[in-house]
């Protein structure tokens, strides 16, 4: 038991050294930030932007109900007035698999065309940044996937998100699935990153509220894992902040009163600072996680992150106790002259407080007792390789952390756990 407590500690010490610079690494990577059109009507707005730049034809990539609601409307009638060229690919499903993005590679090409709308949820973001490296970088998409596999620069893309979660339209990765090995691919280049983007609250006062939720979560997740991770600069931490500071005010009400602009504005603008955050400061264990559910369950990405959020924050907790008051403190659930330790369970409550509020389950239905070793193996992998996450966790660790996101009955019948040094005695 020493031994591999010994072991556990070398590793975790190793990992976080080299972590830690990676990441003093990554601050002198140029990442581009789009222009921001903020506001109802800004996908109008872009539209006639686009439509002066004098592309030869634009490809929209968006899914069937957002082009059956009319929702691209504003964007189309503005592009039409301007005389731009454009075909919709509107065939996007959630978590996107590689033959679906390939058939948009082709629809590309063969409509000749030379830019890409991506509009939609974080689906129709990571596709449209696929297509976009895919199509002038021919390889097969697999081969893509990892940091700058492509020689070329990908396609222009500009962006017009529908919901508050992804913060896709600022970043660097684009994340589909492969429905062979039932596995997440994230491909990252910074040059895939929209070079305009329309935060247009108009579009978003539909979405159902379990939506709603999920997305909202996901990016106070974003916001959070930036902020307590071993990669941040002051730029991630102001970005990271303001995100969580707005998402605790404004979410419940865009949840509750889904029509209210300006909430759902504040969201919007929330997600997209989560996201400028999470780009130069990176996430940890809930998106390790959480892409492994998406991956073998197709649970969608910000539902997969709500549930895990407070299990990884409390395994967390003792490493980020300072890191964590300061949350709570933008969050306005508590106050500077309080001490660090007051503050950071506050936080932590007021995370499984507005889980509750907004009717996030505590556990994944989906989830297998069966399939939790192959899941924290997955997880751990992609979090040590690619993450610079506060407090290392084994894999036995993390199979204990994910069985608590079990479902009831599923949990009850988990066979119990004996401990090492129960074990060790026996």
């Amino acid at each position: 038991m020493i031994t591999e407590s010994m072991r556990n500690t070398v590793r975790s010490t190793g990992l976080g050294a080299l972590m830690k610079g990676a990441g003093l690494l990554t601050r002198f990577i140029p990442i581009p930030q789009p222009t921001l059109l903020v506001g109802p009507g800004s996908s109008g707005r872009l539209g006639q932007a686009i439509a002066g730049f004098g592309h030869r034809k634009i490809l929209i990539v968006t899914d069937s109900i957002i082009s059956k609601l009319g929702l691209l409307n504003g964007l189309t009638d503005a592009l039409t007035a301007g005389g731009a060229q454009f075909v919709v690919f509107d065939e996007i499903t959630p978590d996107a698999p590689i033959p679906l993005v390939q058939k948009g590679i082709d629809f590309y090409k063969d409509q000749g065309c030379d830019a890409i709308v991506a509009f939609g949820g974080g689906s129709s973001m990571d596709a449209s940044k696929a297509i976009a490296v895919a199509a002038n970088n021919p390889k097969p998409l697999n081969q893509l996937a990892g940091y700058l596999k492509g020689l070329r620069s990908p396609v222009k893309i500009y962006a017009v998100p529908t919901t508050a979660g992804t913060g896709s339209e600022v970043t660097v990765a684009a994340v589909i699935s492969d429905p062979v090995n039932h596995k997440k691919l994230v491909i990252v280049d910074p040059r895939m990153v929209p070079k305009m983007a329309a935060l247009d609250p108009s579009l978003m006062t539909g979405l159902p509220p379990h939506i709603t939720a999920a997305t909202g979560i996901d990016a106070l997740t974003h916001a959070i894992e930036a902020f307590v991770g071993n990669w941040t600069t002051p730029y991630s931490d102001g970005m990271a902040l303001s995100a969580v500071g707005l998402i605790f005010e404004n979410l419940r009400t865009a949840y509750t009163d889904g029509k209210n602009l300006e909430a759902r504005e504040k969201m919007s603008l929330a997600s997209t600072y989560a996201g400028f955050a999470f780009t130069r400061a990176n996430v940890g264990y809930v998106h390790a996680i959480a892409h492994q559910f998406g991956g073998l369950y197709h649970t969608p990405h910000g539902l997969a992150n709500a549930i895990m959020l407070p299990l990884v924050l409390k395994y967390s907790h003792p490493a980020i106790v300072d890191r964590l008051a300061l949350l709570a403190v933008a969050a306005k659930i508590g106050t500077e002259d309080e001490d660090n330790d007051t503050l950071a369970q506050k936080f932590l409550d007021a995370v499984d407080q507005l889980n509750r509020d907004l009717g996030i389950p505590t556990f994944l239905a989906a989830l297998k007792e069966s399939d939790i070793p192959a899941l924290a193996k997955a997880a751990c992998w992609e979090a040590h390789t690619g993450y610079p996450v506060p407090r290392y966790m084994s894999q036995e660790v993390c199979e204990d952390l994910i069985r608590k996101a079990l479902p009831p009955k599923a949990a009850a019948a988990a066979p119990a756990k004996k401990s090492k040094k129960a074990a060790a005695t026996k």
